[in-house]
């Protein structure tokens, strides 16, 4: 027998007792079977991950069987991979594009150049020895080249724009290079060490911050008009679950104006973070399924070409960052337990139709 059809049975038989099982953090589990999303899906369901946690076997299960694509939560970014004598390490991000591999799923490179790392080595860089430029240019080369053919995409610029909108960000990168040189620069360099891979910028706070919205547009439309190779947009989607409805459709109807490829690239919906008008924690939840299914119906919306994948940032709650910060917090698809929740319910209704 198919031993992937064995595993996807199993689960699948998992999913259906577990929605039938006792509440959780005090919302009710969905009644009746639940059927993994990667097979209602059209278009890729994505989640990131963290290497260590795939040497749990639930955890593991449960990834590969829902999702058919993997983001790298941390281990393919500099803070990971750039040594302090500027060596590279590719074990953990290996391991991941391993398992994505053995399981059927796409890999998602995340992220080449973020303002919020500026690694030691190249901030002590002599130039006698290697240009700044250089050195640029071989950590991209060096991380899309080693996955290419593997990687349907990389996050080539991770959120250049200032939280309150009014610029861009002033950081190592764009000081050397230009603020909007060095973008043009990594989007070549990627374009040349992978020519198939859909290559992306990406940032947080557009569905809740107008001018953020409009800086992160007119970003967009000088890359393109300085000639970069920008063939994909993402929109992080990191929601609080009073975000007002309609925020989420406006802002990926706006991406999508480009007529790029669109990815809703690390959803999640905080509780906590939500404001004091809900009278009840159940009032939130409702809140936050409804704000899943939004996002998803919006990216439905899209026409097909520009669908390239709905990405939600952690499997289960206690892996969410948002927990790490604060253990009330209930922002995914899954509770501790690996027991789908009203959010899942929520998804699997939309992709039903």
């Amino acid at each position: 027998m198919n031993s992937d059809l064995t595993r996807r049975g199993a689960l699948g038989s998992a999913l259906a007792l577990a929605a039938c099982g006792p509440r959780a953090n005090g919302q009710p589990a969905p009644q009746g079977p639940v059927t993994p999303l990667r097979d209602l899906a059209p278009f890729p369901i994505g989640t990131c991950v963290q290497a260590g946690f795939l040497d749990d076997p639930a955890y593991a299960a449960l990834t590969s069987q829902t999702f058919s694509q993997l983001t790298a939560e941390w281990e393919m970014k500099m803070e990971y991979i750039v040594l302090p004598d500027g060596g590279f390490r590719f074990d953990r991000p290996d391991r991941i594009a391993g398992f994505a591999r053995n399981h059927g799923m796409k890999l998602f490179g995340h992220a080449l150049v973020w303002y919020a790392q500026q690694p030691d080595a190249f901030v002590r860089l002599d130039e006698s020895r290697t240009s700044f430029g250089r050195a640029y240019d071989n950590y991209i080369t060096a991380c899309v080249g080693r996955y290419r053919g593997q990687a349907s995409g990389w996050d080539v610029v991770n959120e250049p724009i200032r939280d309150d909108g009014s610029a861009l960000r002033d950081h190592l990168w764009s000081q050397r290079l230009g603020p909007i040189d060095h973008m043009v620069r990594a989007f070549h360099v990627a374009r040349a060490a992978d020519p198939e891979a859909v290559l992306f910028i990406n940032d947080y706070n557009l569905e809740s911050n107008p001018a953020k919205l409009d800086q992160y547009l007119r970003l967009i439309d000088a890359l393109l008009k300085a000639g970069a190779p920008l063939t994909g947009v993402g929109c992080q989607t990191h929601c609080n679950a009073d975000l007002p409805t309609g925020a989420l459709t406006r802002t990926i109807r706006a991406l999508a104006r480009f007529g790029l490829k669109v990815h809703v690239s690390e959803i999640d919906v905080s509780i906590v973070r939500a404001g004091g008008w809900f009278v009840s924690r159940e009032e939130k939840l409702a809140a936050q399924a409804r704000l899943y299914a939004e996002a998803l119906a919006a990216f439905v919306a899209l026409p097909e070409a520009q669908q390239f994948a709905f990405t939600i940032w952690g499997v289960r709650d206690p892996d969410s960052w948002l927990v790490r910060e604060n253990a009330s917090d209930t922002p995914l698809l899954f509770d501790g337990q690996g027991r789908p929740k009203q959010t899942y319910r929520a998804l699997e209704r939309v992709l039903r139709g």
